[in-house]
């Protein structure tokens, strides 16, 4: 049974402060003053086996070997399956067993946890997708509910569609919350929408309450309102690509449709996304309004024309799936990335070398590399 001290928010909210101005404070030094120790020998794939291995600490799999050495949900979450797959199931389940924990004790399901257990969210105060992902990693890695922990997460159910769904149809309310792309603003983005679909599926899967709304409602709605004709739109109100957006339905399989897959895939190849490595993020960086200090002054072009191997990994699972021929040169050309800089890189300026500003630099290691490890595996 979870005991709660009556200062337990008091206490949580300085640690959440906390543990942002860590992460801060560590993206300063990474700038200023960039460890080698971190700069790994081997090929792509010997490259990404150890930086995984590393990141597994204690009782969680941290996010990075740089300023990310804490965990987020979002960030497990695109990777837990592959963990799975790549034989780390035993860590996988550790992982959520620990996070599950915290956020009981918080009474919320939040994007960050830091070592000290601190329960928190980055940059903004809501997270439209840490339920999602966390509720994806039970399906994933087939972990075993225990009653204390379904009851919470039944109840976690009815808070997030009250904040950030219509009744009607659980549709999602314009409001700003943290997402993918957390640097900008968006109107009901297209990843949010896929992240609600797949949630729609899973909590169906392991039999939680709290949640009304079917996954064909939010596949329909993907298919009426942001496909263009070429992809996914970046939100509801903007018609550009944004990579997120445009991957997330197929790579959580919200929607599996061979013929957009393949428009997708030809969009990519007709703007030239993937020229050097896959994946850039977008064409039009400024459309958007910024959150505060991860704009053009501070973080100029930070989830713009930029490579961000995130995307990278989510475009190349795809690729594969759907049988594309481009997909062994895009492999090939994404691995020699990585031996290139010797590590997982978070993102990398469209030349290819590492991105930098006076206040952040590029983190390397990420635990993203499981995505990669993963491709050898698949048929």
């Amino acid at each position: 049974m979870l005991y709660f001290n009556p200062m337990e928010k008091v206490i949580r909210r300085f640690g959440g402060i906390a543990g942002t101005l860590h992460a801060e404070v560590r993206q300063i030094l990474n700038r200023y003053f960039p460890s080698t120790d971190f700069y790994f020998e081997g090929d792509a794939n010997k490259i990404c086996e150890q930086i995984v291995d590393q990141l597994f600490e204690g009782d969680f799999f941290r996010t990075s070997l740089g300023h990310f050495n804490f965990f987020w949900m979002r960030d497990f979450g695109t990777v837990c399956d592959s963990l799975v797959k790549l034989g780390y199931k035993e860590k996988a389940h550790h992982t959520l067993s620990w996070a599950l924990f915290h956020y009981q004790r918080a009474g919320d399901v939040t994007l960050c946890i830091d070592k000290a257990g601190n329960t928190f969210n980055a940059p903004a105060k809501k997270s439209v997708d840490a339920l999602p992902w966390l509720i994806h990693c039970l399906v994933v890695s087939d972990y075993k509910l225990n009653k204390m922990e379904h009851r919470f997460l039944e109840r976690m159910l009815r808070r997030y569609c009250k904040t950030f769904l219509d009744a009607e149809h659980g549709d999602l309310k314009s409001m700003k919350y943290a997402e993918m792309r957390d640097a900008v603003y968006y109107d009901r983005s297209a990843y949010s929408l896929a992240l609600v679909g797949r949630m729609a599926h899973c909590v169906k899967i392991l039999g939680l309450k709290g949640f009304a709304y079917p996954v064909e409602h939010y596949q329909q709605v993907l298919h009426d309102q942001y496909w263009n004709g070429e992809f996914f739109k970046a939100d509801y109100a903007t018609n550009i690509w944004s990579s997120e957006c445009a991957l997330m339905p197929f790579f959580l399989n919200v929607i599996d449709d061979k013929e957009k897959a393949e428009k997708t895939f030809d969009y990519i190849n007709k703007a030239r996304l993937n020229a050097l490595y896959p994946l850039q993020y977008c064409q039009e960086p400024y459309v958007f309004k910024y959150r505060f200090g991860m704009g053009r002054l501070f973080m100029n072009n930070y989830t713009g024309t930029t490579i961000w191997t995130w995307h990278g990994t989510f475009y190349l699972h795809i690729l594969k799936k759907y049988g594309r021929d481009e997909y062994d040169e895009q492999y090939a050309n994404f691995g020699a990335m990585i031996e290139r800089h010797g590590t997982y890189p978070e993102l990398l300026n469209a030349d290819g070398s590492w991105y930098k500003t006076p206040i952040y630099r590029s983190d390397p290691g990420m635990v993203w590399a499981a995505l990669f490890l993963e491709l050898e595996t698949k048929k």
